[in-house]
């Protein structure tokens, strides 16, 4: 019984995407209800995505360089926004988890495709838990889907949560 004991209380990292939407927190939450086990010894690492910085220069016609001082407060403004989602991730954590979670947190720049998709085979992630935007198909065509890049890329798991729609005669009356 003991190496039953052992199986079940396995240490499985959790690797939960968060950005600034809805979907993400959604997922987040969903994961904290439904995958995250009071037997096991889980770890959530919360990881952030910051978007790559676009450069600018007066070579590509357009005129545009920006000073240090610019480029200081954007890098300030980037790290801000990444601090507030990481503090709203680990507010939900607090706030819905049956029980203590261990949570950890990375923060990396880059296309959160590839940050992802590298951060979670770097560590040997467990599981991959994600939100959707649930685009159509031509938006999902122009714009990317970061959720199906990293169920394509990825060798772990992959969850992808969807929210589901609110609907006006939700909990309304007759």
């Amino acid at each position: 019984m003991a190496d039953d004991d052992q199986v079940m209380a396995k240490h499985r990292k959790i690797v939960v995407a968060v950005d600034e939407g809805e979907e993400s927190m959604y997922a987040l939450s969903w994961c904290l209800k439904n995958v995250v086990s009071q037997s096991s010894k889980d770890t959530l690492i919360l990881l952030y995505a910051k978007p790559p910085r676009a450069v600018y220069s007066s070579l590509d016609g357009t005129g545009y360089l920006f000073s240090a001082d610019i480029l200081v407060s954007i890098e300030k403004y980037s790290n801000d926004v990444a601090a507030c989602v990481i503090e709203k991730a680990k507010r939900v954590c607090r706030e819905q988890a049956a029980h203590e979670v261990k949570v950890e947190v990375k923060i990396e720049s880059g296309d959160p495709r590839d940050v992802i998709c590298e951060f979670a085979d770097k560590i040997n992630a467990d599981m991959l838990v994600m939100g959707t935007h649930g685009y159509g198909l031509i938006k999902r065509a122009f714009l990317g889907s970061v959720s199906n890049h990293c169920a394509q890329n990825v060798k772990c798991p992959v969850l992808i949560v969807k929210k589901p729609k609110c609907s006006s005669s939700a909990g309304g009356s007759k």
